[in-house]
């Protein structure tokens, strides 16, 4: 599980599609955890200033490969007992999204961006969302897009500064509004008593 909150933006090294090199001060150990523009990727070997990160066929045809050349986030899997500051990630990509534009603000950016519509179904108003491993808030929801807000600490400690428009990004929808949907959608009528089993579930 991961939080959202991008710890370090590492280098990478060497990407051949499958194994990929991250230069990072970040020192992990085998077998680690680390999500690696969002996505959970485990660690197969540890170098003086450097790890290497394994990518699975099922993972390469869903995340967005271009991102993975010369700088990556990186959050380290949680450990039992740290803060949750974002909100609960998998680190299991959902789907590529496609950056349509980009609003200055006084004090931030509105990026809107454009996904296959099946998944707008688990893009809530005000819900949590993650865009290459960031924790965001989503703020408006269309027919196949939506819209968050970059505050000027997320645009300084992230890659979001570099980000342009027709960019693709991976995204992980939030992992309770699938949950819901799904079990609800099992369910051909519900009734109170049912509806409070589901609640108490979360």
């Amino acid at each position: 599980m991961f939080t959202g909150v991008i710890r370090e933006i590492g280098r990478v090294k060497n990407f051949d599609k499958k194994f990929l090199t991250i230069e990072a001060k970040h020192k992990p150990n085998l077998g680690d955890s680390i999500a690696v523009n969002g996505a959970c990727l485990s660690v197969i070997k540890v170098f003086k200033d450097s790890f290497m990160v394994e990518l699975s066929d099922e993972t390469r045809k869903i995340i967005a490969l271009e991102n993975y050349k010369e700088r990556v986030h990186i959050e380290p899997a949680m450990k039992l007992g740290d803060r949750v500051e974002g909100h609960i990630i998998q680190g299991h990509i959902d789907t590529v999204g496609t950056i349509t534009k980009i609003v200055k603000n006084q004090n931030s950016y509105d990026f809107y961006i454009e996904v296959p519509k099946e998944y707008i179904k688990f893009i809530i108003p005000k819900g949590s969302i993650a865009i290459d491993g960031v924790s965001l808030t989503i703020n408006e929801v269309f027919k196949d897009s939506f819209r968050l807000t970059i505050i000027p600490l997320t645009m300084r400690d992230t890659l979001f500064k570099n980000y342009r428009v027709g960019r693709r990004v991976n995204i992980e929808t939030d992992m309770f509004a699938r949950y819901i949907y799904f079990m609800f959608k099992k369910q051909k009528s519900l009734n109170w008593e049912e509806v409070e089993k589901f609640q108490a579930l979360f």
